[in-house]
This record gives C-alpha cells, sequence and structure tokens, in this order.
C-alpha cells in the first residue's frame, strides 16, 4: 500500500463488509484488470491531458482545487510523484500489455508517457532521485518474470508483502538499472529526502513490516521503528527533518493473526493511522485515531500540514476523500467531495499543484486515474 505495492496500487473489489475499511484501496487493481478484458479497444496510454471540465470538480471542492486536468486515461494508475524539478511525474500503472503494474514516466500534461521498469515482474513505489537524472523503484522481476500470484481470496482479505520485492535504481528512461537491496524479505515502498542524503524504505529484513533509512547506495542501512505491525508508506518532510508514515500495529489475537500470516507473506490490515516522527525515529506521535483506513500522507511545501487520505466519514467504508490536518494531529480539513476514490496526493514542490489519484470520470466502475489541479493555498 504507499503502495505497498503496496497502498499502494494493487487493488480490488470493496463489497465485502468485514474489510470495506481498507479493500476498496487494495483490491481495485485486480477488478481493474478483469473489467478490461471486457473492452473491445483499450483506452490510449499517451493521450494528452484534457482540458478542466466543470464534471472534474465536485461541488465544495472550489475552495481548494482549480484546473483539475485528467492526465491517464483508461486502467488502473496510482502513486503518481513530482520530480524534485517539479516537471515530471513517475507512476505506476497495470495497463494492456501488462498485468500487473509497471513504472511509468509522463510530462506534467500527460503526455510523453515512456515505460521505464522492465515490464517483467510486478512493481511498485517509484520515486525520483534530486537532479531527475535517476529513480528508484521496487521490483519483483529478478526472481520470476510473471506477475507473482495473488493471494487466496476465499480466506477473506489478504495482501501479498512479496518477499521477491527488492529495490532497483536507474536512469529516467529505465537504463542502467542496480539494485539498492539484496536482503531476504520484503523491500520496497522507498521514498527520498528532499536534501538527497537518504532513503527511507519499508522492510521485513528483521521479521517484521518495519521502516529503515539508507544512503543512495544502499549502505549505512538504519532501523526505525521497533512496534509489531505493519509501519509504512514513509515520506520525509521538505526540510528532511521529519518522516510521516502510516501504521497498524495490533494487539492481543489479532497480533497473533498478524505473525501468522506474515510468515506466509500475508497482512490482512484492519486499520491503518497516521504518525509523524524525526528522521531518526525518535519522537513518534499518532496524528490520526478515527480507527480508519488513513493513507497517501504527504507534506505540504511550508512543512506545516500533511494531506492524506481516508475513509473514516462514510460507515461503509467505501468512499476516500482528501484531508489536511496539522503536524500536532489538528485542524483537519476536508478537501475533496467525491463520492468513489481519491487517493495518492502529491504536492509539487513549489506548492502550488497537486496530482492524485482518483476514479472520477472513469470509464469503468473500477478505473483509477491521475489528476493534476492547481492548489488554493487558504
Amino acid at each position: 500500500m504507499r503502495r505497498t505495492g503496496s497502498a499502494r496500487s494493487d487493488l480490488r473489489g470493496w463489497d465485502m463488509a468485514a474489510i470495506r475499511k481498507i479493500e476498496w484501496v487494495l483490491w481495485l487493481c485486480a477488478l481493474a484488470t478483469a473489467s478490461r478484458a471486457q473492452n473491445d479497444k483499450p483506452q490510449p496510454a499517451d493521450r494528452k491531458a484534457e482540458p478542466a471540465a466543470q464534471s472534474l470538480v465536485a461541488p465544495g471542492e472550489e475552495g481548494s482545487l482549480k484546473n483539475v486536468r485528467q492526465l491517464t486515461f483508461g486502467g488502473t494508475n496510482a502513486e503518481a510523484y513530482f520530480s524534485f524539478e517539479g516537471d515530471r511525474l513517475v507512476f505506476q500503472s497495470t495497463r494492456p500489455p501488462y498485468e500487473c503494474d509497471q513504472i511509468f514516466t509522463m510530462d506534467l500534461s500527460g503526455e510523453n508517457q515512456k515505460l521505464v521498469s522492465t515490464g517483467k515482474g510486478k512493481t511498485t513505489c517509484a520515486y525520483f532521485f534530486p537532479g531527475g537524472k535517476r529513480l528508484l523503484y521496487a521490483s519483483t522481476h529478478h526472481h520470476d518474470e510473471k506477475c507473482p500470484p495473488p493471494p487466496d481470496r476465499s480466506k477473506g482479505y489478504l495482501w501479498g508483502v512479496y518477499s521477491t520485492f527488492d529495490i532497483f535504481t536507474c536512469n529516467s528512461d529505465g537504463s542502467d538499472l542496480k539494485p539498492l537491496t539484496n536482503q531476504p524479505g520484503y523491500d520496497a515502498e522507498a521514498t527520498i529526502a528532499p536534501d538527497g542524503s537518504t532513503i527511507v524504505f519499508t522492510s521485513t529484513r528483521d521479521g517484521d513490516l518495519e521502516l529503515y533509512t539508507m544512503d543512495l547506495d544502499g549502505k549505512n542501512v538504519r532501523r526505525l521503528t521497533h512496534e509489531p505491525g505493519y509501519d509504512g508508506g514513509a515520506f520525509f518532510s521538505p526540510d528532511s527533518k521529519k518522516i510521516v508514515y502510516r501504521a497498524n500495529h495490533p494487539e492481543g489475537e489479532e497480533l497473533e493473526r498478524y505473525k501468522k500470516l506474515l510468515a506466509e507473506d500475508l497482512v490482512a490490515p484492519a486499520k491503518v493511522e497516521l504518525f509523524i516522527m524525526d528522521r531518526d525515529g525518535s519522537n513518534k506521535q499518532q496524528l490520526t485515531h478515527n480507527g480508519a483506513a488513513n493513507f497517501g500522507p504527504y507534506f505540504h511545501p511550508n512543512g506545516n500540514q500533511i494531506i492524506f487520505s481516508s475513509n473514516f466519514e462514510d460507515p461503509k467504508g467505501r468512499n476516500f476523500e482528501l484531508y489536511t490536518i496539522g503536524l500536532d494531529g489538528k485542524g483537519q480539513k476536508r478537501i475533496t467531495h467525491h463520492e468513489g476514490f481519491d487517493m495518492f496526493p502529491v504536492f509539487s514542490p513549489d506548492g502550488k499543484r497537486i496530482v492524485f489519484v482518483s476514479s472520477r470520470n472513469g470509464r469503468s466502475p473500477h478505473e483509477l486515474n491521475v489528476f493534476i489541479a492547481d492548489w488554493i493555498d487558504n
């Protein structure tokens, strides 16, 4: 989810009441693959963004968003991140002929979409290095060229945290691919500090889903979290001094079930709250306490706000909206008002634009696309 592979966009259906709080995010990808097979003609991958239309702005969003434009058309697209220069985006997409996520780059207009991963295995969580010449992402291609088999859904919602995921770096055109991690276990969900000094990522190398940092060359690995449960989807603050992330720390019987599933490279997440800490792992503070599914936290460039997605206002857990919140967990404000799915919000480096993933304007029930909008700072 950040993604893992997450939340990151291995998504599927969302109609089972017991898991509605989180399955809408994590099962959409698989259902989108099935729905694409029913279409006679797949939507073109590289298409210029359409002009802003009133239909792309839901009532109530005018105070925060304007000039909303759609950048991708068809398939399951997720986790679009700006380059540090603010001139390009890197994102993951499941689209023909690929049966699971691959990594692409594109201009801010939606043009020049280019495959930069190998086209093999499953990928997730891409991010630019400062300077824009290289990027990183996680992939399973070096273990198996085929997509990993999905978990057995007959046992309930289970999320695969594949031990075959490792983190790689490459040139921005996909060339010069090199591994950054080679430890046994899941290594993914990596992002880079704005000061260009450090990578933060999620790993099971010590037997649990924890957060770590490492140098840009993969050296000097340091563990940041130590609580049983899932810690992941981390991002640095603009000054690179703090880290925001999502976590689920079960107790009692839930913890025992978590341990058993993790031994099989599986997770059955229930609720996910947001936390903030110093970059060395100290001073951890919980930001949300709503008992819902809270995902995709990302700092505003002013360093005083965090934007994220949550379903806490929907009793059925199906509707995900974007919200901002202060670093003290106060001042929460709702940003989007679209009935459906709004997720993976990311600010441009100058804070003037926001990119997010949404089901709005979709041509099929489970289609997810990347959108860009001007941000109204108020």
